[in-house]
């Protein structure tokens, strides 16, 4: 089984009751019916913000690192309930085999997110004093790291992500523009009043998900998996 489903840019008639729903309540649901109907591995699309968005953040974050998702991101703190819920049936099911994928920032040619929407943007948002890099990974290798977790050659949890990072600066560079850095503080007004107007989709909770990024490295995705992005 892979359970994929997740809400992870909600529309402007979501509330955080339904994300919930379909985050969690949605992730129970499939992990019981598993085990009712006694399959014996599933495949769970994660994400690397369960480990949260804090300041403290390793330079580069291992599978063994803490799961800190944030209570004020909704997709954030849900996959990190997610994650406890997986360990939690890891110990009370062990026949029901787990491969949890936790997934960087995806591009590809059709991909829309909170991310991809920044880069779109004539000049990108940086925030002053805060240098925490974005890790990618293309849609195919996504695509491509879930047939090779379906081998169910080597369950566990994985980071899933490309090599190397790279800072928006970095970023800016290479698509030919320019930066638009702004003070913390400004830019928690800022996104304070564009949420309210219905000009944004971030929100002044969602300040930390755009300086603290966590930075994956997928080392076991290579050497234990078994897949090279």
């Amino acid at each position: 089984v892979v359970h994929l489903a997740s809400i992870v840019t909600p529309g402007r008639g979501s509330s955080r009751a339904f994300e919930y729903d379909v985050d969690v309540n949605g992730t129970r649901n499939v992990l019981q019916a598993c085990v009712a109907a006694g399959v014996q591995h599933i495949v769970v699309s994660s994400s690397g913000a369960a480990y949260g968005y804090w300041a403290d953040n390793p330079d580069w974050i291992v599978e063994t690192d803490a799961l800190r998702g944030n209570e004020v991101f909704a997709y954030s703190h849900h996959k990190r309930l997610v994650e406890v819920m997986l360990a939690e049936y890891r110990q009370t099911h062990p026949e029901l085999a787990q491969t949890v994928l936790r997934i960087g920032t995806i591009l590809g040619e059709r991909v829309d997110n909170q991310i991809t929407a920044l880069f779109e943007k004539p000049r990108l948002l940086a925030i002053q004093g805060s240098d925490s890099p974005f890790v990618f990974i293309w849609d195919e290798d996504v695509t491509g790291a879930i047939l090779r977790a379906l081998d169910g050659v080597a369950p566990g949890c994985y980071n899933l992500a490309g090599d190397g990072a790279l800072s928006i600066h970095e970023i800016a560079r290479r698509l030919g523009k320019r930066t638009r850095v702004l003070p913390a503080g400004l830019l928690r007004t800022a996104l304070a009043v564009g949420s309210k107007l219905g000009l944004t989709r971030y929100g002044p909770e969602q300040l930390d998900f755009l300086r603290y990024r966590p930075v994956l490295l997928n080392k076991a995705l290579k050497e234990k998996l078994g897949y090279v992005p």
